[in-house]
């Protein structure tokens, strides 16, 4: 029974990995998010208002931007990658750089998300200037601790790996902490339904204003 378990807990996590590999390259499909349901994973999802990410804009030379919200390989240039980000002009920020080809910076942007691109919708804030308000999550405090071993976070963590959509995963505090581009809380319910509550703690690069 425990290796049926595992492997249906796999395999409903693979399709979960499918459908969120939109979030960082494909467009968005019309129409409105599903219900989500165990065998139903999230698509791209959309944020319904203006959003803030914090992160590197990088742009070869001949492409457009991108947003990475993720890693960024610490090579000179930079290394990463993210969804695109429409509405960019070099000329009106400050604080880039440009080697190789490539010019990047750190900017606190504010703007809209379709489930596949970033449009910028304010002037972006470079990082060093940019005065973050405190968002703690309650899940970091010792005192709400989860119950999961570190092992089986692990196990978790290892399905996890090797999608773009996953922007980076790690176990703390009794719970496996994964980052993603943009979540409304279908993500979290998904990973709810495959993992139980409490288990999987999916954190939003992107954050609903207002």
């Amino acid at each position: 029974m425990t290796h049926l378990r595992s492997f249906t807990r796999a395999a409903a996590v693979m399709l979960l990995i499918t459908a969120l590999a939109g979030c960082a390259g494909a467009e968005s499909p019309g129409g409105s998010p599903s219900i989500v349901g165990p065998e139903e994973p999230p698509t791209a999802i959309p944020a319904d208002g203006e959003v803030l990410g914090i992160g590197t804009v990088l742009q070869k030379d001949g492409d457009d931007p991108q947003l990475c919200l993720g890693a960024v390989a610490e090579s000179y240039p930079p290394q990463c990658g993210g969804p695109p980000i429409s509405g960019w002009d070099w000329a009106t920020v400050d604080g880039e750089e440009s080697a190789s080809g490539v010019t990047w910076g750190t900017y606190a942007v504010q703007g809209t998300w379709d489930g596949a691109r970033f449009t910028v919708t304010q002037p972006p804030i470079m990082l060093a200037l940019y005065d973050a308000m405190a968002n703690p999550d309650p899940r970091d405090d010792p005192a709400n601790a989860g119950a999961t071993d570190e092992g089986e976070l692990l196990e978790i963590q290892e399905e996890l790996q090797g999608d773009a959509a996953v922007l980076g995963s790690y176990p703390s505090n009794g719970y496996l902490f994964v980052d993603v581009i943009y979540d409304d809380g279908q993500i979290q319910r998904y990973m709810d339904e495959i993992y139980g509550e409490n288990v999987v703690a999916v954190r939003s690069a992107l954050r609903d204003l207002g």
